[in-house]
């Protein structure tokens, strides 16, 4: 069975424009299309339904900040080609396309020592390496020495893809992508309270 993007988002409870995402990131497996409707398989939104929270208690923070982004498009700027998340990218252009710029407090970010990458809410890339940064204009900030830990290339299934050459970036990774991780923020970056009792 298929369903419209309407009806798919409806059956997630979500707004249209926000499941519009996941089908332009190429994250959901299965699509076909109906003249100008893209119709998803019953299965991948049951999958997306049914998928459990992050267990971001896991984690030895008390605070983790999380990048929220939105579909990949290109950009003009000196040192990336795109922003965003597209499942179609090379590693090397995912990782330059979010690591900055980005409104944050970059100590905060450092201090949770990862940072989930979210597409309309679930976990599609994990960024390590934050212990420095750079200031630029307007509050933003880049992480040049950031590490892409893990990203997807289905999100349904999920088909995670570790490529970290530290064994506890992709342990962390492994643990959060392809989860739901609920943020609420004005801009990129949001704050969530993990729940963690081990961190100081």
């Amino acid at each position: 069975m298929l369903l419209t993007t309407g009806q798919a988002a409806e059956e997630l409870g979500c707004a249209v424009t926000t499941f519009r995402r996941l089908i332009n990131a190429g994250v959901l497996p299965g699509l076909s299309r109906r003249g100008v409707r893209v119709m998803t398989p019953l299965w991948v939104v049951q999958a997306l339904r049914d998928r459990l929270h992050a267990p971001v208690h896991h984690l030895d923070t008390k605070e983790l900040a999380v990048l929220r982004v939105d579909a990949a498009r290109q950009v003009e700027d000196t040192d990336r080609q795109w922003i965003g998340y597209a499942s179609s990218l090379h590693p090397e252009e995912l990782l330059k396309s979010l690591r900055g710029w980005w409104r944050c407090d970059p100590a905060s970010v450092a201090a949770g020592g990862v940072l989930p990458v979210t597409l309309s809410g679930y976990v599609v890339a994990v960024l390590t390496g934050l212990d420095t940064w750079e200031k630029g204009k307007g509050g933003r900030h880049a992480f040049p020495d950031a590490v892409l830990a893990g990203y997807l290339t289905d999100l349904a299934t999920p088909v995670k893809h570790l490529i970290a050459p530290q064994q506890t970036d992709r342990d962390v990774a492994d643990l959060l992508l392809g989860t739901r991780l609920t943020s609420h923020s004005g801009g990129a970056i949001a704050y969530v309270a993990t729940g963690s009792r081990s961190a100081n």
